[in-house]
């Protein structure tokens, strides 16, 4: 039997001398190869994920900047007003939107329309009524309410809290001015009716005043089951328009309010009214997938007459501005050919 067996065998001492002078040297140079190959494996494991991390942030950088120039010529193509040629020969917008209208509130005559019967999702738009139906069911609109979490549950845009104590008068200026979800859900569960009975009322409301192309299944439009048509949005944004307790916070560039142990400030959603550029005298925007960026708001023109332009489903948050813009500065130009009398009795009213 070989001596290093023997020494295994006699005792445990001797067991580490085998380990140091028999196959255990093999053993060492054997681990010393294992752990310089580990390093290596390691090192090159590291550079792999340098150079893994470094390709990703290239094609995040290259997706970026892809997605910039996409952003940029979408605004350049928004920007220009587009046109064709009607039935009869004349030049008429030609929008980038699913249906737009331009409708005159003196007269509830169409001035142009696309699409303006379609029954199409209208997202927040749907405030417009919310605000509607809660200010014709309180005579205070200063009584405080506590937002509970059911308001703020998957409310997408929010700006209060589970706990918050604020005025209806203070979600009003939330749900118009901020498209606050959270404002609408406390609005409709704090109203005399309670949330399911408000919204019975809100289509109850619908009815009343003749939309017929319109159906709402809760107070926030973040169902895409809210829907109306271009047409019945400018009926309704002529009628709250002459609410100033509702109009009159569309017109607000921002709005602060206290919270309780915060502040809350807001900045409204139009950008027409945060530009001035346009005399606003109401206004609403909406945007859920399904409805595309929509706009529902009551202009006044520079020749003093008001007018309804609403644009359902244009493609971008900024294309919607643009091109109600494009459809009032078009109307704009030919005002007195195309509302004649309702210019005429605009300028000339005394201040």
């Amino acid at each position: 039997m070989p001596i290093r067996f023997r020494i295994v065998l006699r005792s445990a001492a001797a067991l580490a001398v085998v380990f140091t002078l028999g196959l255990p040297l093999e053993s060492a140079a054997a681990g010393r190869a294992t752990r310089t190959s580990a390093k290596k494996l390691t090192l090159k494991s590291r550079a792999a994920d340098t150079a893994s991390r470094a390709s990703r942030l290239k094609r995040a950088r290259l997706v970026r900047a892809r997605r910039s120039a996409l952003q940029s010529a979408a605004l350049k193509e928004a920007q220009e007003p587009r046109f064709r040629l009607d039935d009869s020969g004349a030049l008429v917008p030609d929008v980038r939107a699913e249906a737009a209208i331009i409708y005159n509130p003196a007269t509830g005559k169409v001035l142009w329309e696309h699409n303006s019967l379609d029954q199409r999702s209208i997202a927040s738009i749907t405030k417009v009524m919310t605000a509607l139906v809660v200010v014709e069911d309180t005579s205070n609109l200063d009584d405080p309410i506590t937002i509970e979490p059911v308001d703020t549950r998957a409310a997408s845009t929010t700006h209060i809290r589970s706990g918050d104590v604020v005025s209806r008068q203070d979600l009003l200026h939330l749900l118009l001015i901020g498209s606050d979800n959270a404002a609408a859900r406390a609005l409709a569960r704090a109203s005399s009716y309670g949330p399911a009975l408000f919204i019975e009322k809100m289509n109850a409301k619908a009815a009343e005043l003749g939309l017929t192309n319109t159906h709402y299944v809760d107070s926030s439009g973040l169902m895409s089951t809210n829907v109306s048509s271009a047409y019945d949005m400018a009926r309704l944004i002529t009628r709250v328009s002459s609410d100033d307790r509702i109009a009159g916070i569309m017109r607000k560039q921002r709005y602060t309010l206290n919270a309780g142990a915060r502040t809350v400030s807001v900045g409204s959603t139009n950008q027409l009214v945060r530009q001035g550029d346009v005399q606003v005298e109401a206004g609403k925007t909406g945007f859920i997938r399904k409805a595309g960026y929509c706009l529902a708001t009551l202009l006044r023109l520079p020749q003093g007459a008001p007018v309804a332009v609403v644009v359902l489903g244009a493609r971008s948050n900024a294309g919607r501005f643009w091109e109600t813009r494009h459809l009032f500065n078009w109307l704009s130009a030919k005002a007195e050919d195309m509302l004649g009398a309702t210019v005429e009795a605009s300028t000339s009213a005394p201040e």
